[in-house]
């Protein structure tokens, strides 16, 4: 069976997995591309980061090629959905690697996540609220394992929030009000299907939450709870406990966070932020993290 390979272009990490064509991953590479970085909230790519995805786009090519992949499906989202060079971008990709890039609105986006979700983790019958925060975006999903019950994309993605609230380092109290302010203006869809849904569960998908996972397992020191590798159960204390440290630390005690990645130290206080959030504002408690997202419902929509 011929190998596939999905590539993932998010706001902040290009994403690429490449599988077999039973699903059975091959090769799986994140590159920090940071391609919202000083111009997301402009609605432009900035040169630099038009330089980066071409030469990450150019690597992921080789790497395609070296490990036999016969097909291609990339995916691009907020930052080049909403950036005026963005169609550029994609023709300029092209036109080094010969990759055709899908642009997805951020309902297609959702509906991915979702189908990356459910391959990672039992959603079961019961509601649940799966957020994934994105550089650009971040989606919102409503649903059990039979179907979505409702979904939206907001684009209150990390590098946004970081850009407009994360001034100084450590964040000030008056930035986390003005940030929480912002969310209630913004979150209304989520909070009114919410009450209408009841959601008992709060499931992450990827990226920070992976980031949270990882810290959380490092300090002790054991197995994944029981889980299997593509879900980890974060609960309520420990998640508080990891939040309030991440929040009041600076950025290089950031890094010194054992299981703190330079790709994530950025933008991890915002993106706790926003968690802390919907937690309150919603009453979840527990977190089920997903380590699968988008790029894995790509792949699964192929298989």
């Amino acid at each position: 069976m011929k190998n596939l390979c999905v590539i993932d272009l998010g706001t902040n990490t290009f994403n690429m997995l490449i599988a077999d064509g039973n699903g059975q991953r091959i090769f799986n590479e994140k590159i920090a591309v940071r391609l919202g970085k000083d111009g997301i909230n402009k609605g432009i790519i900035t040169d630099e980061a038009y330089s980066r995805a071409i030469r990450t786009m150019t690597y992921f090519k080789e790497k395609a090629v070296q490990h036999n992949a016969d097909l291609i499906v990339a995916i691009a989202t907020s930052a080049v959905r909403n950036a005026a060079n963005g169609q550029q971008l994609v023709s300029d990709i092209f036109a080094h690697t010969g990759i055709q890039i899908r642009v997805i609105t951020g309902l297609e986006e959702a509906n991915l996540i979702y189908q990356g979700v459910r391959a990672a983790l039992h959603l079961g019958t019961d509601t649940n609220l799966i957020i994934d925060i994105g550089g650009g975006s971040v989606e919102c999903i409503v649903g059990n394992h039979q179907q979505i019950l409702w979904s939206q994309s907001f684009e209150i993605g990390a590098q946004r929030l970081y850009d407009l609230f994360h001034t100084s380092d450590p964040i000030p109290p008056e930035q986390i009000i003005a940030l929480n302010n912002y969310l209630e203006s913004q979150l209304h869809p989520l909070i009114n299907a919410s009450i209408l849904y009841k959601p008992a569960t709060l499931i992450g998908s990827s990226g920070t939450f992976d980031t949270l996972a990882e810290i959380d397992w490092i300090k002790k020191g054991g197995p994944l709870n029981g889980n299997t590798p593509t879900e980890y159960l974060l609960s309520s204390m420990d998640y508080i406990s990891i939040s309030e440290d991440i929040v009041c630390k600076s950025r290089e005690e950031r890094l010194g966070i054992p299981g703190m990645i330079d790709i994530r130290v950025d933008m991890v206080v915002v993106a706790c932020l926003l968690i802390n959030f919907i937690r309150k504002r919603l009453q979840l408690e527990d977190i089920r993290v997903s380590s699968y997202a988008l790029k894995e419902g790509v792949l699964h929509s192929m298989l």
